[in-house]
């Protein structure tokens, strides 16, 4: 066969590849046939220790399944421990004075204040007759003026000691004062909180599991210091897995939040996925250059989710797939 002969066959078959293309697309949309592309969007979380410290142990690897609430990995405890050993002796020593303050003296603190009242009075009492006694001496010329002044001085003295031991036994009688106690009880709460922090941090030192998944990547072995916020273990979550399709504009129209929807896969394209619309974006974008034609990367398109309902290993993180509405049910046949 001749070269000539060779090009003209081949640009027939050409020619007839795309009418029946073209045909094909148009019986598809006269059939009504919504057909989208996209992506699995897989959620994946890095696992962190809120708090520093240095890493005990790592209790998976990579490729490990997890479940909601297992300990993964754990740091080193004991200066947590110290620490909220610390924070509860402070917070008993605080409510032991806001007790304190509360409860007002002892009994024997107030009886023993009114014997030292009794003590000054009784002294007063002495000084009293002693100066009225040296008064009448020094008129008469029988003792010096300096012994008088001697008696004076001792009797101010009595009376100002017993003054100060009347109101040593008012304030003993009436209590602490209001402003000790409300003190004592803002101590005691500070003192509380901090209790609670430091239980906040000893169970910080845990990273648990917040939902099924599988470990992606392991990023640091026990050992090492790690900071707080460090990544330590990569997780993809089981669920939600979604397919992150994008539709023209002019399809918009026949899709809706809820709609059911079909998830193709190449590797099972005889069994596709169960779905169902959970998102259209309000924002029109380009089409990613991982989904569609070179002819079609250009044209506007607003993003989708794709909600699946029953997610298995077949899904992976970036896999391409095809999305198309459920077809209707047949009159009489349920949906």
């Amino acid at each position: 066969m001749s070269r000539k002969r060779i090009i003209l066959v081949v640009i027939v078959l050409a020619v007839a590849g795309g009418l029946w293309w073209t045909l094909s697309g148009r019986d598809a949309r006269k059939n009504g046939e919504l057909r989208l592309y996209g992506n699995v969007d897989i959620r994946e979380v890095e696992l962190a220790f809120r708090i520093p410290g240095k890493l005990a142990e790592v209790r998976v690897d990579e490729g490990d399944q997890v479940a909601a609430g297992d300990v993964l990995a754990a740091l080193d405890a004991q200066p947590y421990r110290d620490a909220l050993a610390m924070a509860r002796g402070e917070r008993d020593a605080a409510a032991a004075e806001m007790a304190k303050h509360r409860a007002g003296y002892r009994g024997e603190e107030v009886a023993q204040a009114r014997a030292l009242v009794a003590q000054y009075e009784a002294q007063v009492e002495n000084a009293v007759r002693i100066a009225r006694r040296r008064q009448a001496l020094v008129k008469s010329g029988a003792i010096a003026e300096q012994e008088y002044d001697d008696a004076v001085t001792s009797r101010d003295t009595a009376l100002a000691q017993l003054q100060s031991a009347r109101k040593g036994l008012q304030l003993q009688a009436s209590g602490f004062r209001a402003e000790d106690i409300l003190a004592s009880e803002a101590r005691l709460r500070a003192a509380e909180a901090a209790v609670t922090a430091a239980l906040t941090d000893l169970a910080d030192t845990e990273i648990v599991a917040p939902a099924n998944g599988t470990v992606l990547s392991r990023v640091r072995e026990p050992g090492a210091v790690a900071g707080a916020g460090a990544t330590v273990l990569v997780v993809a979550l089981q669920r939600p897995v979604w397919v992150r399709a994008y539709a023209p504009e002019p399809a918009l129209g026949r899709i809706h939040p809820g709609m059911a929807m079909q998830v193709f896969t190449d590797s099972r394209p005889d069994r596709p996925y169960a779905g169902r619309v959970g998102f259209i974006s309000p924002v029109a974008e380009f089409t990613p250059k991982n989904v569609e034609t070179e002819s079609l990367r250009t044209d506007l398109v607003y993003r989708l989710r794709i909600i699946v309902d029953a997610p298995d290993e077949g899904l992976r993180q970036g896999m391409p797939v095809t999305v198309t509405a459920v077809p209707p049910a047949a009159p009489g046949q349920a949906q």
